[in-house]
């Protein structure tokens, strides 16, 4: 929790968790949550996925903690060129001010891997600046990412904008997320169309709105809304969470798809997305 937890109030329903495996959570009392929030993507290939884990171990047995220049900046750059071409990028430890002026005006946009399984990850909005939603470690700050933010920028918008300077992240962060952007890619296939066709079925008969792996309530409100307080949100957090399935806390936040559930995950799924 941050001094911000409001909008994460909701968590303080979910009993504490021990471990995660997956797309999976398991609790002190012994249950088994499968994630739907994935931490707002940043799990969006798992909460364990081997070769982030040998990065973090990796680069955090050599000390590299503080924001300090490191080559590791140019690698990350360098991969996400792969996502974005053709476009700049300003590093941030934490989502600066005038992103949220700039996201209401439309000017700046979440961009989410796999949002369109037919499109390539390369198939971008016109949108001046995006800010990718990457694996690794993130926070969330007002429905933005803190702790590793990146603003890719179109050349026009470049010279224009009045954002301030990027900052240096610690080298610790930038080894994960490089792996996590090349680890995407490489998923790309595989994890964008998921095969499960009980939710498919059930989709055709429920308030769920299906965008690649994501799913959002056709009365959901935009990314820059009110938290979770409002609306019916909470009420659909805890009944999902009765069914041992966690959701976002923050209700701008799609439902993910996880990559991997069982048949009997996938009936019961199924079965609380229809009745929502």
């Amino acid at each position: 929790m941050t001094a911000n937890d409001g909008e994460f109030s909701l968590l303080r329903l979910v009993p504490g968790v021990l471990r995660a495996r997956d797309f999976r959570l398991y609790t002190q009392g012994g249950r088994r949550l499968i994630d739907l929030w994935q931490n707002g993507g940043a799990a969006i290939l798992g909460h364990t996925p081997p070769s982030l884990l040998r990065e973090l171990k990796n680069t955090a047995s050599r000390g590299l903690y503080a924001p300090l220049p490191h080559f590791l900046e140019q690698r990350f750059i360098k991969a996400l060129s792969h996502l974005f071409p053709g476009r700049s990028f300003r590093l941030y430890n934490s989502a600066p001010a005038a992103l949220d002026s700039l996201i209401q005006a439309g000017t700046a946009a979440l961009w989410r891997p796999f949002l369109d399984p037919a499109a390539s990850l390369a198939a971008l909005p016109d949108t001046p600046a995006l800010v990718p939603v990457l694996p690794g470690i993130q926070g969330w700050r007002g429905g933005l990412p803190q702790g590793l933010c990146v603003l890719a920028l179109s050349p026009a918008f470049e010279s224009e904008n009045s954002l301030p300077p990027g900052e240096f992240l610690p080298p610790v962060l930038l080894a994960v997320a490089t792996r996590g952007i090349y680890d995407l890619i490489t998923a790309a296939p595989e994890r964008a169309k998921p095969a499960y066709p009980r939710i498919a079925r059930a989709l055709k008969e429920s308030p769920w709105q299906r965008r690649g792996i994501y799913l959002t309530l056709h009365t959901a409100p935009a990314e820059t809304d009110a938290p979770a307080e409002s609306e019916a949100w909470p009420a659909f957090f805890r009944r999902f969470l009765e069914a041992g399935f966690l959701l976002p806390p923050i209700p701008s936040h799609p439902l993910i798809l996880p990559g991997v559930l069982s048949p009997g995950e996938e009936a019961k799924l199924a079965m609380a997305l229809q009745r929502a």
